[in-house]
């Protein structure tokens, strides 16, 4: 298993020089774009106008390369497992990580078997893009000079796809590697101090709308710019609004002229990670499986990686058995393997066909291609139906068994037993309290008192816990009796930190000073009143909020390092709790104290507002961006998913700053009313361009940071009246 090094090649093989696009094949992609028609609105928001769906999807990767061609080519760059050739050697396990799950043999074979029509989209996908580099030679990719129709297969995570995210690339290091690791369950350790990633979706029934119309919120909360905003129409029928990640050719979170889905991130439990006891005999791996051996599957994977200016290759000898690719060990004689969704094609046209969905009875039968392992879906329609179903992708499972674990792979009694139907999964459909919220939590609060009921599922179905988000969405839906596009806006946007609830009481508690303790900490007593008479909301000009949250994180970082090691992940309600069971009242109080003194040091003074810590800023457009305290932010009243903001602004401080400045949350947010005519409104990060100095690149900053939307142009006649240019690909 130990890495060989090969000769290097010069970097310029690889990178640099220019990939050449034959004559043939520019007049055969002019001709396409001459079907294509896009219109950008004041906003820069592209309507694509194709006479057949693959004409919308080559005028759609056209204009995403517009945009944004670095987080295309990124993107991709990480799917295919080809990372390490631009960003160096760090980025090694990540790609052998891609190259065990799919590799480019895998994708060209599943193409050539793709359906006619999914075939054109994947031929279209690679065309729109070529195209917009034929047009632009200035454009300088990091390495993929020519895109390829069956790359989109390798991109199938992201959408609805396996998640290979959920591999640890730590484990996997240090079992390739041959570096023994102190935990073989779970090496990425850092990532529970890690900003929380998700996802809101409300639903709201006729019965509690004001117009009679079912509603719908779309609340993703990725990596700011992870999604643009687009709309695809063909003379085929496809008429779709939405958010369509960098290099993808669908809208992933939407809505049509019928109907509207939302995804939120999911725990249902669609992977498995087996036991393998191994065995080697004669310089050969072996496993054992239902009372024999079978020869462990060896594949060598030669990756390459960049080295200053050279490309140099490192060889890995990949394991796998029957279950899945081997992803670690727990001992020698135990490896790990991981059986997962590995269907992209079925995941890909699950995620274009849903976007043609005419109604709730539709989507579900799209769902039964069974391509969903990674989302929740929140839904509604026209005709007043609302809808949620907790994942997709459902092995069958032998209930006796603890799939939260690893289990036995020699016992064949831990195989899948098939595949749960669409109807057998956790799910509601018009659900008498008249809403329906998913903020990544269980789906047993899904609609409240309407919600499933844990006890008809087995528990591998729906392990999600309760979060402080979900905690908010149900207060906040369950006390209105009538929603309008504005009143569901509002409760996106409601200011309770519901965390707070919880975590500020044991402080007041702990709290008993003497006459000489105030006289010594003047300021501690002056905050502990300032969070005594707070209400738990946010707010850009609220010292409370500044001062919770920096005594929460600090806490909860003294109560971090005290979780047993063997101790599983714990949700953040029950890390919550865990931090005030295990921390002293006097460490409570000095934890203020300790925070107030940051604020003095970093402010001037501890009595400062949430806004002038709390800053969006976008300098660069870069997939990495960066941060400056001497250049021009805007504040943001909003916080962290942790705390129970419904809307999420995860942000940080950077090397050379002070202030904090959101990089995670809050991305493409909309509000759709079905009813005869759709209306719908919308904002997205900051703006629809990557490019500094652009009309589009923050000219929506002001309404994101202060929670206000602009309305979606969804029809021809007010996407023109409300054009800003129109034209064709390659013009």
């Amino acid at each position: 298993m130990r890495p060989l090094f090969l000769p290097f090649i010069l970097l310029t093989t690889l990178s640099v020089q220019a990939q050449k696009f034959s004559p043939q094949e520019v007049a055969r992609w002019k001709q396409q774009a001459q079907q294509v028609s896009i219109t950008r609105d004041t906003y820069g928001v592209p309507h694509i106008y194709g006479k057949t769906d693959a004409d919308a999807v080559f005028g759609l990767l056209y204009t995403q390369c517009e945009d944004d061609f670095d987080r295309v080519e990124t993107n991709y760059l990480d799917a295919i497992g080809r990372l390490a050739e631009v960003e160096g050697e760090a980025a090694l396990y990540h790609d052998l990580r891609a190259r065990l799950f799919m590799d480019t043999t895998q994708a060209i074979a599943i193409y050539k078997k793709t359906p006619v029509e999914m075939k054109k989209l994947l031929d279209a996908f690679a065309a729109g893009t070529n195209y917009y580099l034929a047009t632009h030679p200035t454009v300088q990719p990091k390495l993929l000079r020519r895109f390829q129709p069956w790359m989109p297969l390798m991109f199938s995570e992201g959408s609805i796809g396996g998640n290979i995210s959920v591999v640890s690339t730590e484990r996997l290091k240090a079992f390739y590697s041959q570096k023994k690791s102190s935990s073989w369950i779970n090496t990425d350790f850092e990532k529970r101090e890690r900003e929380p990633v998700g996802s809101n979706g409300f639903a709201i029934a006729p019965a509690k709308s004001a117009s009679g119309h079912a509603l719908l919120l779309i609340n993703p909360h990725t990596s700011f710019y992870f999604r643009s905003e687009v709309q695809m129409v063909s003379q085929q029928g496809l008429n779709a609004y939405g958010a369509v990640t960098w290099g993808q050719f669908f809208v992933y979170q939407g809505f049509n002229e019928n109907c509207g889905w939302m995804h939120t991130s999911s725990q249902a439990d669609s992977m498995d990670e087996y036991l393998e006891t191994i065995e080697k005999k004669n310089g050969s791996f072996f496993y054992k499986y239902a009372g024999k051996l079978r020869p462990v599957q060896v594949q060598k994977v030669t990756l390459p990686y960049r080295d200053g200016n050279k490309v140099l290759r490192r060889e890995f000898t990949a394991y796998r058995t029957h279950h899945g690719p081997i992803v670690g060990q727990k001992s020698d004689q135990q490896w790990v393997a991981v059986r997962m969704m590995n269907e992209p094609l079925a995941a890909l046209q699950q995620s274009y066909l849903r976007t043609k969905a005419t109604g709730y009875a539709s989507y579900q039968d799209v769902m039964k291609l069974n391509g969903n392992a990674s989302n929740n879906t929140v839904f509604a329609d026209n005709k007043g139906n609302t809808a949620y179903w907790h994942g997709n992708f459902m092995p069958k499972r032998d209930p006796k068994f603890d799939w939260s674990q690893p289990v036995d792979g020699s016992n064949a009694a831990t195989e899948w037993k098939g595949f749960h139907g669409v109807t057998e999964l956790v799910q509601v459909h018009n659900p008498e309290s008249g809403f329906i919220q998913n903020c990544n939590s269980t789906p047993f609060t899904v609609s409240g008192t309407s919600s499933p009921a844990p006890t008809k599922y087995p528990k591998y179905m729906a392990p999600d816990t309760e979060n402080y988000r979900g905690l908010n969405a149900v207060r906040v839906l369950s006390r209105k009796t009538s929603f309008t596009l504005d009143t569901l806006i509002a409760a996106a946007n409601d200011p309770h930190l519901t965390g707070f609830d919880d975590m500020l009481p044991p402080l007041l508690t702990a709290y008993q000073p003497t006459s000489a303790d105030k006289a010594a900490a003047p300021a501690t007593a002056e905050a502990i009143e300032l969070l005594r008479a707070w209400n738990h909301n946010y707010s850009q000009t609220s010292v409370a909020q500044t001062v919770a949250i920096y005594w929460a994180e600090r806490l909860l970082a003294k109560a971090r390092a005290r979780v047993p090691s063997a101790q599983p992940q714990l949700d953040y309600i029950s890390f919550t709790k865990f931090a005030l069971a295990n921390t002293s009242p006097t460490e409570k109080v000095t934890a203020l104290t300790e925070a107030l003194d940051d604020l003095t040091r970093d402010f001037g003074t501890w009595k400062t507002a949430w806004g002038d810590v709390n800053r969006y800023q976008r300098l660069t457009g870069k997939v990495q961006e960066t941060y400056d305290d001497s250049k021009p932010s805007v504040p943001v009243a909003f916080t962290s998913s942790s705390w129970g903001s419904l809307a999420a602004f995860g942000a940080r401080a950077y090397p050379g700053t002070k202030k904090r400045y959101g990089a995670v949350g809050n991305s493409f947010v909309a509000v759709v009313e079905f009813g005869p005519r759709i209306t719908a409104r919308s904002v997205v990060t900051g703006g629809q361009s990557s490019r500094p100095g652009m009309p589009h690149f923050t000219d929506q900053a002001e309404l994101y940071t202060t929670g206000r939307f602009k309305d979606v142009r969804f029809y021809p006649e007010d996407v023109k009246t409300h054009a800003e240019k129109t034209y064709r690909p390659g013009e």
